[in-house]
Parts: structure tokens; sequence; C-alpha cells
């Protein structure tokens, strides 16, 4: 039996010693090895780690010589064995996650003297072909060169399958659990899955040139939010993201060209790491209030169907305050958890939404709306042209949450 993965063997001795270990693992075969002799005719199980540098492996002997095993990690392809004699700490990483489990249960076995139901390996040096499985990027660009029938290499990092001619993510790739970036560019995928919410490790994740209408809910709220910097959703069919995509906060560049977009999330100014922007030809008539609160590196909003700011306001005042209206400023002003095991799911739709107040307060349904124009340089270092005539400014929408606010702000709407 044999697992591919990175490997680094740390001595328990170093401490001690006042020295450190490098920190980092190697490509290794790790092999579960049996071996009989004529004075001990009983086999004798051994774990033989083999790399590039050292084929013929080093090997450590198994029964009754494991102290401890360390697997609260083992569902992302980690683990470590540690030993007694030598006095050493194995970790594994990067291993296909079912592999390891199944890898470690023949340890444990062979640990304790018991027998072991599969195949298990002999004493010999590994080949250099068996190092081949640690491909971590693959590039994929013609239908005819894409796998159908083998799996994609486990440890790939960087995978990109583009003009395949693609109609959804397959599901193969969603076990990737290395994943760094993902493009699946220039193919026809309509809808994502979910579950690619489970790459931990994606970083970049380029979408353009799809059939895509949507970004779900359900992605803005996975393992994303962590790890994913780069977004590529250029010339799709997305009308609109949903007000949770700005809980993407780790998001830097972010590309929105040629599709059909009409409004940018309400509550894009949480994007606090968001330093490149292009939502070029798209529909949008104005800008979110929270757009002021965005600092950019770039941007570029070159062809959209932008609108003339409206000379009089839109007011939508209510006197007295709703209960619900009452009941939603408070819970926004002093930031009261809120969810859908608490409260109605319609509820927190509605909470989702809230306009911000340009004195920081919050309003649900009783507030005065207000277009004026701003610079977009005020928001970023360079500016793409709005428009053929040299323009740098684009309308933006304002919201007040009472009519002092409305008057007190009022030269601003000038």
């Amino acid at each position: 039996m044999k697992l591919h993965c990175e490997v680094e063997v740390i001595s328990r001795h170093l401490p001690a010693l006042g020295l450190r270990n490098r920190g980092k693992g190697v490509r290794a075969v790790l092999s579960l090895c049996q071996q009989t002799s004529r004075s001990q005719p009983s086999a004798r199980a051994f774990l033989l780690i083999s790399t590039l540098k050292d084929k013929r492996g080093t090997r450590y002997e198994l029964r009754e010589n494991i102290e401890q095993f360390f697997t609260k990690f083992v569902d992302e392809g980690k683990a470590t064995v540690r030993l007694k004699e030598p006095p050493v700490d194995i970790c594994l990483s990067k291993a296909n996650s079912s592999s390891l489990k199944g890898f470690l249960s023949a340890v444990r076995l062979a640990h304790r003297g018991c027998k072991v139901d599969i195949p298990v390996s002999t004493l010999t040096p590994v080949k250099t072909s068996e190092f081949e499985n640690f491909k971590t990027k693959m590039v994929i660009t013609s239908k005819k060169d894409y796998p159908l029938s083998k799996n994609f290499p486990y440890s790939l990092e960087h995978l990109q399958t583009s003009y395949c001619g693609l109609v959804r993510v397959d599901m193969r790739m969603l076990c990737l659990k290395n994943l760094r970036k993902l493009d699946l560019s220039h193919n026809h995928i309509k809808k994502l899955p979910a579950t690619i919410g489970d790459l931990i490790h994606l970083q970049e994740l380029n979408l353009n040139d799809n059939h895509l209408e949507s970004f779900s809910v359900a992605l803005c709220q996975s393992t994303l939010q962590k790890s994913l910097r780069t977004l590529d959703l250029s010339k799709n069919k997305i009308k609109a993201l949903p007000v949770q995509f700005c809980q993407l906060q780790e998001l830097t560049n972010l590309k929105l060209d040629d599709n059909e977009m009409i409004q940018f999330p309400c509550k894009i100014g949480q994007l606090i790491n968001l330093r490149f922007l292009s939502a070029a030809r798209n529909k949008l008539p104005f800008l979110p209030s929270e757009f002021r609160n965005l600092s950019l590196e770039y941007l570029d909003l070159f062809g959209n169907t932008f609108e003339q700011p409206k000379v009089l306001p839109v007011i939508k005042l209510q006197a007295p305050l709703t209960l619900l209206e009452s009941s939603a400023r408070t819970i926004l002003y002093n930031r009261i958890p809120y969810g859908s095991h608490i409260i109605p799911f319609h509820l927190c739709q509605d909470l989702d939404i809230a306009k911000t107040c340009v004195c920081g307060r919050f309003c649900l349904n009783s507030f005065i709306q207000g277009t004026t124009t701003m610079n977009l340089h005020s928001v970023a270092h360079t500016v793409v042209l709005v428009d053929n005539m040299g323009g740098t400014e684009a309308p933006i929408v304002s919201y007040f949450c009472s009519l002092g606010c409305y008057v007190n702000s009022s030269d601003m709407l000038k």
C-alpha cells in the first residue's frame, strides 16, 4: 500500500539542542512494507518514506512503536504520526483525504501487530515515475486533451480547463483540496455548484466567458470568505450580485466586464481589501451610496448607461416610524446579531439590504433618497474614463434617515 503526499520528519530532540526544523515538507511516496527472515518467521511491518533524492527510502518500524496519531485535519489531507524510536514526528500534508484515512488505518493495524488485509509493498526502491502524481499545475485548452477516463492528479494547485466546452463544473475538480487557482474560462458553464466553496485554499477563480446568470449566496457564505483573492466573472450574463457577495472580504481583484449588471451590491463598501475593480460595458444606472467607502488602485466603469442625477429627491419618510422600522434601526445600530434561527428569514433579508444614511445610521423603509455625482478619483488612484467625453464622474445614490439629515447634508446634493 502506498500514499503520495508531502512529508516532513521532525526530530523531537531538536528543541532541546536549540535547533529548529525546516518547516517545509518534501514530496514523497509512503509505503507500508513487510519483511520476513529465517530468524523471525513473523513479518515485521515498516513505514518506508521515499523521495526523489532518496528513492531507496528511510524505513521506520511500526509494531508497538507509535506513540500517538494526530488526525484533527485529516479531511484536509494532513496528519502526524509520532514514533517512539527514533523520537520523530512524521508530518504528512497535501494527501488525498480518503487515501490518507485508509493508509492510517493500515498503519494502526501494523502497530498493533494485527494482520493487514490490504496488499503491502516490499522494501524496494521507488521508481521515478511514481513521483509524477505530484504534478501541481495542469493546463488544458482543448476538448481532445480533456481527461475523461483518468482522474486529475490530487496534488494540483493550479488547474486550467479552457475551451473545453464544459457545460458544468466537473465534480472531480472539487476533490482537489490543494487547488489555489482554478481557471474555467471560455466554456459554457451556466451554474456553479455550492461545493466549490469546499476548496479551502482557493485564491483565484476565473470564470471569464461562460453563461453564468448569478453567483450563489451559498458560495458567498462558504470558506471562500477567507481564501478568495481574485475573481473574474467577465463576459457572462449576470445582472446583479447578492448582498452576501460583500462577505468575500479577502477579495483584492474583481472583474465584471461585459455582463448585464444593473446594480452593484448595496454593501459593496464592505470589500475593504478590494484594490482592482473592473465593470466596463454593463448597464449600471448609478452607484450605491457605500461605493464611497472603497479604496481602490484601479477602477474601470467605461461604457455603462449612467443616468443624470435627479433634481428632486425621492421622499419615503414615515411619521411616526413603524415598529418594524424602529426595531430594524435598533438592531443594526447596536450591531445585535441576527439570523434565520432567531427571526423569520424574510426579516433577515430586509436587514441585509438596509440603507446606510450619510450620518452612519440605518434605515429600512423610511428614508429620503437623493442622487448626485462623484468624481471617481475620490475612491481610486487610476480611473478609466467613464465615457468618450473624458469624464471621470458617475451618479451615486445617497440615503437620509430623517429630514434633519437631509437638510444638514443638502450641500452634497447640489
